[in-house]
C-alpha cells in the first residue's frame, strides 16, 4: 500500500476523543510507569470513555493474562474488563491455529498468558519437544524462565516444527530498569537453530488484525508512547496514531523519525485524547504551531518564539522531517528541545 511521506502533524478540529471511536492504547509509558499511574492518565481516560470512545489496551506482553492485566487496571481507577484487553499471546494463538489442526499441542516456553490464548483457540499447550507437538510458541516468560525451556524449543525446531513468537521486543521495563524481553530470549533460539519465527506483535500486522477483530473499531487511532512499536504498528495497519512524551521516546528520536516511525498527532500526555489538534502551518521558509516558529538550517534546528511545549515541538517536527524527506533527519536538534526543556 502507497502512502504519501508524512512531513508534518495532522491538525484536528475535533477532540480526539470524538474523532475516533476506539483507542488502542498502549499501557507501560502511556497508562502506567512501573506499576503505577502516569500523570493525568486516569482522569483523561474516564473523560474519554464518559464521550463515548471505547478504550482497548494494546500490549505486547504475553505473560501476563487478559484477566491479571484488566485487575491492575481497575485498581488503578480504570474500570476495565479482560474483553477490553488485547496481547500478543492472542495474537500469536490465532496465527498458530490458523495454520495447525485443530485441537494440535503446542509447546509453551512462555507464561501463564500463552497458555490461557492457546485454550482459547482449542489448542493444547505442552511442555516438552517429545509431546509431539505441531508447533512451537515463545513469549515472554519472566526472569524466572528456566534455561531448558529454550533446548526444548530447540530441539523441536531442530525436527521440522514450525517456530511462532509472540513478540520480538528486545528489552521491557521493570522496577529495577530495563531488562532482557522476549527479543532478547527469541535470539537465543534463533542462534542455536537458525531458524526464523512467524512474530504476531506489533509493529506486524497479526496485532494489529487481532486489535481490530477484537475491538470492532472502525474509526480506531493508535495511542503509544514508542515509535517502533506503536507508531509503526499503527502506520503498517494504515490508521492514525498519537504519540504522548510519557514513556521512553524523547524529543531527538521523534525529530529524527524515519516516515514509519512518524505519529499523526504528537502530545504531551493523555489529556491529547480529549482536545483538538493545533495546525502545523508553512510560514516564512518556517512551520509554524501556536507561538512558535522551526526552521531548517545548515546544521541545526531552529525554534523561535514562545508557548507550549507541545506547540514548539510540532513545528520541530514538520521543520524535521520535511528537510528529511523519506529519509532520517541529521540536523542538531540540542539547543532547540533545550529552548522546550527537553
Amino acid at each position: 500500500m502507497s502512502r504519501s511521506v508524512r512531513t508534518r502533524p495532522d491538525a484536528s478540529g475535533q477532540a480526539l476523543s470524538v474523532a475516533y471511536d476506539t483507542a488502542l492504547l498502549d499501557l507501560d509509558g502511556v497508562v502506567y510507569a512501573g506499576g503505577d499511574a502516569i500523570a493525568h492518565a486516569v482522569g483523561s481516560l474516564a473523560t474519554a470513555r464518559a464521550g463515548g470512545m471505547h478504550l482497548a489496551y494494546v500490549t505486547n506482553n504475553a505473560l501476563r493474562t487478559p484477566e491479571t492485566v484488566a485487575a491492575h487496571l481497575t485498581e488503578l481507577g480504570i474500570p476495565t474488563g479482560a474483553a477490553d484487553v488485547i496481547t500478543s499471546a492472542q495474537a500469536v494463538a490465532r496465527l498458530i491455529a490458523e495454520q495447525v489442526p485443530a485441537g494440535a499441542r503446542v509447546l509453551v516456553i512462555g507464561g501463564e498468558g500463552l497458555r490461557v490464548a492457546l485454550r482459547e483457540r482449542g489448542l493444547e499447550p505442552v511442555e516438552s519437544a517429545d509431546d509431539d507437538p505441531a508447533a512451537v510458541v515463545q513469549g515472554f516468560g519472566g526472569p524466572e524462565l528456566p534455561w531448558g525451556r529454550f533446548a526444548e524449543a530447540c530441539y523441536a525446531i531442530a525436527r521440522g516444527v514450525p517456530w511462532f513468537a509472540s513478540n520480538t521486543d528486545l528489552t521491557i521495563p521493570s522496577a529495577r530498569g530495563i531488562a532482557p524481553g522476549n527479543g532478547a530470549a527469541v535470539e537465543v533460539v534463533r542462534i542455536a537453530t537458525g531458524a526464523e519465527p512467524q512474530v504476531a506483535g506489533k509493529p506486524l500486522p497479526p496485532m494489529h488484525r487481532e486489535s481490530i477483530l477484537r475491538t470492532g473499531a472502525e474509526r480506531p487511532l493508535v495511542v503509544g508512547d514508542r515509535l517502533d512499536t506503536d507508531i509503526e504498528g499503527a502506520f503498517n495497519g494504515g490508521v492514525d496514531s498519537l504519540l504522548v512524551m510519557t514513556g521512553v521516546t524523547d524529543g531527538a528520536q521523534l525529530l529524527a523519525a524515519p516516515p514509519r516511525h512518524r505519529p499523526t498527532y504528537v502530545d504531551a500526555d493523555l489529556r491529547g485524547l480529549l482536545t483538538g489538534q493545533p495546525e502545523v502551518s508553512a510560514v516564512d521558509g518556517g512551520f509554524r504551531c501556536g507561538g512558535w516558529t522551526a526552521r531548517a538550517g545548515a546544521e541545526r534546528l531552529e525554534l523561535d518564539g514562545d508557548g507550549t511545549a507541545p506547540d514548539g515541538l510540532r513545528a520541530l517536527c514538520a521543520a524535521a522531517w520535511t528537510a528529511a524527506g523519506d529519509g532520517v533527519c541529521g540536523l542538531d536538534a540540542g539547543k532547540a528541545l533545550a529552548r522546550l526543556g527537553m
